[in-house]
C-alpha cells in the first residue's frame, strides 16, 4: 500500500520549504525502497522552486543527488539486496524505448523522461524528491555506490560528478589536454577533481582570487580571475575544452576567444535568461559551442566507479534539515565550499 514519509517540500513557488509528509508508491515487482541518508542541495533545486525554469509542480520536494541503504526489494529485482549502498540521480525513469535510451543516453530521451522531482510519472502521479526520508526507484534507474566514498560525500556525485564527468568524457580529456572550468561552485569543484584524475591540464577561471588556494588543492595547475581583462589577452586561443558551470549569463564571445582552433565551450550551467553569440567567434576558429546535461545510467554508474578508483568525493557542508531555507540563501549568495549535503535524518 503507499505509505507516507518525512520530507521538506515548497508548498509554492517561492515559499519557504517546511516539514511536511508526501506518498510513497507500494514497492513493485522491479523496485528498490530506499532509506534516505543524505541528499545533496544543487541549484537546480533552487530554479525549480522559485519557478525559474518554468512553471513547476507544488507542493515540491526538491532533491536528486541522493544516497542511502537498499531497504527492501520487489519479487523481480535482480542487481541489489537489502543493505546496498545506492544512489539516485536526476531522473527516475524514461521511455526505454527511443533511439536515446536504447543507447545509454536517457538523460536525452525523447519524452523527456521523469524527473527524481517536478515531474509526473506515468501513473500522472507527481515525483518528489530526495528531500525526504525514503523513495521507491525501479532498479533500472538506481546506481550502486561503491566502498570508498563516504555516502554523505557521494550525493552530490549523483548530479554535480556526473555533470561534469560526462562532458570530460566526451569531449576527451585527460593527458596533453588543456582544459579550462569556468566557476568554482558545487559544479565546478567536482570538474577540477574529476579533469585532475582523468590527467588534464587544468585552469580555473574565477571572477575574483579569492578561492585560488582552494582550486590548487583540489588538483587545479592554474588559476586566473575572469574580472581582470588581462586573463583573456594572456589565454586566448590557449583551451582545447572550456566548460562553463556558472548560472548566470557570460560574454560567450569573450570566452570563446579562449578556446584553441576545434576546441569547444560547452556549457552546463543552466542561466534563467538567454544569452547571445556572435557566429564570428565560432567560424572564426572552427569552434564549437555546445551543451551538456547530466549522464546515462551506465555513464553515471562508471563516474562513480571512477570517482571510487581515485578517491573523489565532493566538498561538503552537512547541514540539518531545519537550515534548508538558510542554505538556500546562502547558495544563491555563492556562500558555500562547495555543497550543501542534508543530513535526512534530522527531517
Amino acid at each position: 500500500m503507499t505509505t507516507h514519509v518525512p520530507a521538506y517540500a515548497a508548498p509554492a513557488a517561492n515559499a519557504p520549504l517546511e516539514r511536511t509528509t508526501v506518498p510513497r508508491r507500494p514497492v513493485g515487482e522491479h523496485d528498490v525502497l530506499i532509506d534516505i541518508k543524505y541528499a545533496g542541495i544543487c541549484h537546480s533545486d533552487i530554479h525549480q522552486a522559485t519557478n525559474g525554469w518554468g512553471e513547476g509542480i507544488f507542493p515540491m520536494v526538491p532533491g536528486h543527488e541522493i544516497a542511502g541503504i537498499v531497504a527492501e526489494v520487489g519479487p523481480g529485482v535482480t542487481r541489489f539486496q537489502v543493505g546496498d549502498r545506492v544512489g539516485v540521480g536526476c531522473f527516475v525513469d524514461s521511455c526505454r524505448a527511443c533511439e536515446y535510451c536504447l543507447r545509454g543516453l536517457e538523460q536525452y530521451c525523447v519524452t523527456g523522461g521523469t524527473g527524481t522531482y517536478n515531474a509526473l510519472d506515468k501513473n500522472g502521479e507527481p515525483t518528489y524528491g530526495g528531500y525526504s526520508t525514503q523513495i521507491v526507484v525501479d532498479e533500472n534507474y538506481t546506481l550502486r555506490i561503491p566502498e570508498g566514498i563516504g555516502l554523505d560525500e557521494a550525493a552530490p556525485l549523483l548530479c554535480a560528478g556526473i555533470t561534469l564527468y560526462s562532458p570530460l568524457a566526451h569531449w576527451q580529456a585527460g593527458p596533453g589536454k588543456k582544459v579550462a572550468i569556468v566557476g568554482l561552485g558545487g559544479l565546478g569543484h567536482m570538474g577540477v577533481k574529476i579533469a585532475h584524475a582523468l590527467g588534464a591540464e587544468v585552469t580555473v577561471l574565477s571572477q575574483s582570487l579569492k578561492k585560488q588556494e582552494d582550486a590548487l588543492k583540489l588538483g587545479a595547475d592554474h588559476y586566473h580571475a575572469t574580472s581582470d581583462p588581462e586573463t583573456f589577452t594572456t589565454l586566448r586561443g590557449t583551451f582545447d575544452l572550456v566548460i562553463s558551470t556558472v548560472s548566470a549569463p557570460l560574454d560567450f564571445n569573450a570566452y570563446l576567444s579562449l578556446v584553441k582552433t576545434d576546441g569547444a565551450l560547452v556549457n552546463v550551467g543552466a542561466p534563467e535568461e538567454p544569452v547571445s553569440v556572435g557566429l564570428f567567434s565560432l567560424i572564426g576558429g572552427r569552434k564549437t559551442l555546445a551543451g551538456s546535461m547530466i549522464g546515462g545510467i551506465t555513464e553515471t554508474q562508471e563516474m562513480l566507479d571512477f570517482c571510487a578508483e581515485h578517491g573523489l568525493g565532493a566538498e561538503i557542508e552537512l547541514i540539518s534539515a531545519d537550515r534548508i531555507n538558510e542554505a538556500y540563501a546562502r547558495v544563491v549568495a555563492s556562500d558555500v565550499r562547495y555543497r550543501f549535503v542534508i543530513d535526512t535524518a534530522t527531517i
